[in-house]
């Protein structure tokens, strides 16, 4: 079986970007996939995760962002450029190598694949809620492209979904939808957190997805109450960084910004509790994360992945979407009770472990041969 992934970079400490290696690394080292990854824009970064020996590496050397170097006719001629060489290097690339099953994580990709691809099956393999970005995003043109992006998922063969309510909303667009969770990085050291340090958790991007402006609302009210508990923010760049960051810095309330890394698993157990305040999620991968090190998790019950991975009052808390002071109010409860916290801790660290890879691979090995048989 050979499988190529489709993806823009894998050049970040992201959510995404980890799964990508992650599942490739399994399928090739376990079931002895020959497995194939095709990037248009990494360039000279490094990828930040290990990728398996056994895995074929190649960036086409596309590097969409240069058209933003030009204005006008130019930058359209430049775009038009690249986008034309894209579909040149990865129909050569498919050519060449001859996959059974292409995947795209992208929607941006998906024409391109189709026209390159021949007759070899594409999935769609979603890791951003089907109409996640048209609603966070303010600007016209923007929604536009977005809504363009998602309807161009219709020529797949089949769409994967990580939950069962993107699920719905896909199938309002191509009809062949299943959903496989994502396996998770979870914590196998036997070691948890004991829940005793005043420290609360956030782990996300400074992005209007992850809604850190709800998240210092509702810090503003902890820390009134919690004068001496801290917000750790483990956040990578984001288009709001450099409006939050100075009103992090003028609220004085115990908050520590961070950069990503490498060693979050050690970062959960040094904490008490995981606060997550996103707009949406295909998922939320922090959240079983987090649970696997035995600390309790607080979550708006957003699109769509929360309500998957919570089961509310017991492994954590489930709050209405933007219900800024409920959310503040289990925040506080959980900090006034040790012995809540630990019991729900080890909740979490019990039902994390259904996205184990050893549970969830089998269903993409599943499905890939199926796909197969039936080209």
């Amino acid at each position: 079986m050979k499988i190529l992934y489709v993806i823009d970079t894998i050049a970040i400490w992201g959510g995404l970007e980890r799964i990508v290696v992650e599942k490739v690394n399994y399928l090739a080292e376990n079931y002895g996939y020959e497995m194939h990854i095709v990037t248009a824009d990494q360039g000279s970064h490094p990828i930040p995760y290990p990728l398996s020996s056994k895995v074929t590496y190649k960036d086409l050397g596309i590097q969409f962002h240069q058209q933003y170097s030009f204005h006008g006719l130019y930058r359209l001629y430049k775009k038009v450029y690249l986008n034309r060489l894209f579909n040149k290097r990865l129909k050569h690339y498919i050519r060449d190598a001859h996959p059974d099953v292409v995947v795209s994580v992208r929607p941006k990709f998906t024409n391109a694949i189709v026209r390159a691809k021949g007759l070899v099956p594409l999935v769609f393999e979603s890791h951003s809620s089907c109409k996640g970005q048209i609603v966070i995003e303010s600007d016209f043109w923007t929604k536009v492209k977005a809504e363009h992006s998602i309807l161009s998922i219709k020529n797949a063969q089949l769409v994967v979904a990580l939950t069962e309510g993107d699920a719905a909303e896909w199938r309002k667009i191509n009809h062949n939808v299943c959903v496989i969770p994502n396996i998770v990085h979870l914590n196998e050291t036997g070691e948890y957190s004991d829940c005793e340090a005043e420290s609360v958790i956030f782990v996300g991007r400074f992005s209007k997805q992850k809604n850190i402006k709800s998240l210092l609302e509702i810090w503003n009210i902890v820390h009134q109450r919690k004068p001496s508990w801290q917000l750790q923010i483990y956040g990578g760049f984001g288009e709001e960084q450099e409006v939050l960051l100075p009103v992090i810095d003028q609220m004085n309330a115990n908050i520590y910004v961070h950069e990503p890394t490498s060693d979050i698993m050690n970062k959960y157990k040094e904490s008490s509790l995981l606060v997550m305040t996103s707009v949406y999620e295909p998922f939320g991968l922090v959240l079983p994360e987090a649970m696997s090190c035995g600390i309790p998790v607080v979550a708006f019950d957003c699109p769509y992945g929360p309500s998957d991975i919570i089961t509310d009052g017991k492994d954590g808390f489930l709050v209405k979407n933007y219900d800024i002071q409920f959310f503040a109010e289990k925040v506080c409860l959980l900090m006034d009770n040790l012995d809540l916290r630990i019991k729900m801790g080890k909740a979490g660290i019990v039902s994390s472990r259904r996205y184990e890879a050893k549970l969830i691979m089998p269903q993409w090995k599943e499905l890939f041969e199926q796909l197969t048989i039936i080209k």
